[in-house]
């Protein structure tokens, strides 16, 4: 069977409130609508994260150590598991299916979380808060042209958050709700995915309509 291509829209340039403005509104969110995200509003965060905004000089919204582009985006949703494809702004289908409970792990999973609730882990309680997307930020080590494993990581982890700030900013200008997360089950994300050795989750961040 083909893999779904999803064409994203044209990103709208001109939404969402002054950057100052938006900064100022910047909040983490814990709880989502189960409605699902509008193509528009999901190509302009695509787009916002980690999308081509020179494409002629082949450069993206956020920086990269050495232009090395190291972040993928990878898009958990109900019906399946796509890649950004930021070349063509289009989600590419990895895997079907909804996987987007990996992201929740229980808490006894994490270590030293024994009677304790991480601030940066919130639990859904039931399919009702479930985000309806995830986005995954995984940095490939290997774009990076030099150096050895410790600075590639230190550079790859400061990439992951440029992009992540990136989402964050977006989600506050449009009125959506995010938080950047390092809690999930990698391994098994790992596996999922098909991630190379040097593919590496980093982040997470669930993105949804604030409940009224």
């Amino acid at each position: 069977m083909n893999s779904r291509t999803i064409k994203l829209n044209e990103p709208d340039r001109t939404r969402g409130l002054p950057v100052m403005q938006a900064l100022a509104v910047r909040a983490s969110v814990n709880d989502w609508s189960a409605e699902e995200l509008s193509l528009q509003d999901l190509s302009d965060l695509l787009w916002a994260a980690f999308g081509f905004n020179r494409p002629d000089l082949g450069k993206r919204t956020a920086p990269s150590a050495l232009n090395s582009q190291d972040i993928d985006l990878y898009v958990f949703r109900r019906d399946a598991v796509y890649l950004y494809d930021a070349q063509a702004h289009t989600l590419k289908e990895v895997v079907s299916g909804d996987y987007r409970s990996l992201f929740f792990p229980p808490l006894s999973s994490i270590p030293g979380a024994a009677g304790k609730l991480p601030i940066s882990s919130p639990q859904p309680p039931g399919e009702q808060t479930m985000p309806p997307v995830i986005i995954l930020l995984v940095s490939d080590l290997s774009r990076f042209p030099f150096g050895d494993d410790n600075f590639r990581t230190e550079v790859s982890l400061i990439d992951t958050g440029l992009v992540s700030e990136n989402i964050s900013i977006f989600c506050a200008a449009v009125g959506l709700g995010t938080r950047p997360r390092g809690n999930m089950e990698r391994q098994k994300i790992r596996v999922l995915l098909r991630l190379k050795e040097t593919q590496f989750p980093r982040l997470n961040h669930p993105v949804g309509y604030k409940k009224s």
